[in-house]
């Protein structure tokens, strides 16, 4: 509990006491004259006071700059009123009981805003650079691109780099959600915000501070309030409409039913009173807001940043979900899956692989990198000659005097060799060695091990259809494709024929359904934006990915989307709860106070009893299975 609300139970304890000795010493007639004026107003405004004193200047500070019917407005008329016509002890309950409802609100705001505070404790406050043999701690800011800087153990990690010096491992779990640490070593990427474990890491710098990671997430959650979902909209759009209606009302009540039909003005001024406290729009001004509030906070807890509670809103209407292949649902690490040595070739599949290797030497290409990690021995570089590439289809180079052609079915069909072609489910490297087909490597991106889950978990949240798009060939995309179980696939795709093909789902999508893109590539930005709702892979993805989404999972997991479905869910389900209810109750006590028939102490249950059962259902949204 904090200072301010301990703070705030104090006041609420001493004016419940000092309001039950009243009470008790009015029904015991220990002290003459507490139900009439002067007595019983002089008393009972000591336990008024202590309670509301808050609440009556925040009503005066609001009318003296325009902003006249909010509910300290509404509390304040209604309990003059009580007084006015002698209900001096249901005056000073209302008050205590609408700061319970008070204190309620804001310890569930706390409560929301606690995993998304734990999140923000993310930001370093120093960084240590080495300087002549001793560790100096400067401002993260002030360090620059390529600086060495050493984190211990224990430490945060206050910028994003590459290991240089030292193993360890790595709590990540502020970022991603994931309890398991990630072991670091020299060569590995590291994030700032995650905390090192036992062993000293030096850090080579690559991005400043105000591009790093934790700098970017932060940005995140600042803004995300500022994004409301409809639902939110609506209840601002009502409020601002209702209070000054349910005032007017208040005042017809108190002075028509007198004029036109005669009768006892204290009766219907305590209506008038029992009508304004009724219809204070506590419930639904605090419950909707705290309710996506929450939503937003578990959702940061399982490892995902929503950016808006609009985007939660927009993730419970999703039906198609569209992926990008490579880096999304495929590691986008390419590995040789099979060598294949051709009869006419003569050669042995470690003798294929060698010069396949020897060839690909001078090439930086993802597909030469995996072929020289396969083969995993040191190259004699002398034995390679007149290396030359052509972008597209190959390289050709002279090996042991032999001349060597390694690339896809173009190159070997310019130089006129004829090819056994395979139809596996990776990229085929053909190789000739002087002029003769000698086999061929298959060269497999791997499929991320949580992406079946991720695609399971989907159609149970209720996503109707799920799309993949690769630039791949068709026969790597539709083998994706059939091992994921997925609805549909678009292959041979270049990052300009993605953003057409979502345009064509988009126009498919039946009227309030939402369409969902994932991806990591900088090519995936224009379609992140494009589509209903952007999710990103935070960890690996690119930086442009992650500005241009809407939602981004911070450990690449695309198995997290279908638990922020859940939640978003849940959210939405726990919304249209809080609001039916509140309406509900409010409009059937509105017509009994008018009638005559509901009192103070009901009045006082329809506002803050209603508002307290309202924040206690929103407060759901914060615990995730």
């Amino acid at each position: 509990m904090t200072k301010k609300q301990k703070h705030m139970l104090i006041r609420i304890l001493i004016s419940f006491a000092l309001l039950v000795l009243l009470k008790a010493a009015e029904i015991l007639h220990l002290v003459q004259g507490l139900d009439q004026f002067p007595t019983g107003l002089l008393c009972y405004l000591i336990p008024y006071l202590i309670v509301g004193w808050d609440i009556l200047y925040r009503a005066a500070r609001n009318i003296r700059n325009g902003q006249i019917f909010d509910e300290n407005f509404l509390m304040t008329i209604a309990t003059f009123g009580a007084f006015a016509v002698t209900e001096y002890a249901e005056a000073v309950f209302v008050m205590v009981f609408y700061q319970v409802g008070e204190l309620f609100q804001d310890y569930a705001v706390n409560r929301s805003r606690q995993s998304i505070s734990e999140l923000m404790d993310i930001c370093p406050e120093y960084a240590n650079i080495e300087e002549d043999g001793k560790l100096k701690q400067v401002d993260p800011d002030d360090v620059s691109v390529g600086d060495i800087i050493v984190v211990r153990a224990g430490e945060r990690i206050p910028l994003d780099g590459i290991v240089e010096f030292g193993t360890s491992f790595v709590d990540t779990s502020a970022l991603t959600g994931e309890s398991v640490p990630r072991e670091m070593k020299p060569g590995s990427e590291i994030i700032s915000g995650c905390v090192n474990g036992s062993g000293l890491l030096k850090v080579r710098v690559t991005k400043e501070f105000d591009d790093s990671t934790v700098s970017k997430i932060l940005e995140l959650v600042e803004n995300a309030s500022s994004k409301k979902a409809k639902a939110e909209n609506f209840i601002t759009r009502f409020a601002k409409y209702y209070t000054p209606v349910v005032v007017c009302s208040a005042m017809l009540l108190a002075i028509l039913p007198p004029l036109l039909f005669g009768g006892n003005w204290m009766d219907w001024v305590q209506r008038a009173c029992i009508f304004l406290v009724i219809s204070c729009p506590c419930a639904l001004v605090i419950s909707v807001p705290l309710s996506f509030f929450g939503g937003i906070g578990a959702a940061s807890r399982v490892g995902v940043l929503v950016k808006g509670s609009n985007y939660l809103e927009a993730l419970a209407e999703m039906d198609t979900i569209v992926f990008d292949k490579t880096g999304t649902l495929t590691k986008g690490e390419f590995r040789v899956s099979q060598v294949l040595p051709s009869e006419e070739g003569g050669l042995q599949a470690d003798e294929l692989l060698e010069i396949a290797a020897l060839a690909e030497n001078y090439s930086d290409h993802p597909i030469s990198r995996s072929i020289k990690e396969a083969y995993g021995k040191t190259l004699s570089v002398d034995r390679v000659s007149d290396a030359e590439e052509a972008a597209g289809h190959g390289v050709k180079a002279i090996v042991d005097g032999r001349v060597i052609l390694a690339g896809n079915e173009k190159l070997m069909k310019q130089a006129g060799i004829s090819v056994k072609m395979q139809e596996s489910a990776g990229t085929s490297v053909y190789l000739a060695v002087d002029g003769i087909f000698a086999g061929v490597i298959i060269i497999s991106d791997t499929i991320k091990e949580r992406a079946p889950e991720a695609i399971r978990g989907l159609k149970q949240v209720g996503v109707k259809r799920t799309v993949m798009l690769t630039g791949d060939v068709r026969r790597v995309g539709e083998a994706v494709a059939k091992e994921l179980q997925l609805d549909e696939v678009y292959t041979d795709l270049l990052p300009a024929d993605k953003v057409e093909k979502v345009e064509e789902l988009l126009a498919m999508e039946r009227k309030g359904a939402k369409l969902a893109f994932v991806g990591d590539g900088i090519n995936d930005a224009p379609v992140l934006s494009r589509a209903d709702i952007g999710i990103a892979m935070g960890s690996m993805g690119s930086d442009a990915a992650i500005e241009a989404a809407d939602i981004v999972l911070m450990d690449d997991d695309p198995s997290k989307i279908a638990k922020v479905v859940n939640i978003a869910a849940k959210t939405l389900r726990i919304v249209r709860q809080n609001i039916i209810f509140a309406l509900a109750v409010k409009a059937l006590a509105l017509v009994l106070g008018a009638f005559g028939v509901a009192n103070m102490w009901e009045a006082v249950f329809a506002d803050v009893g209603v508002a307290v059962i309202a924040i206690l259902n929103a407060m759901r949204t914060l615990r995730v299975k």
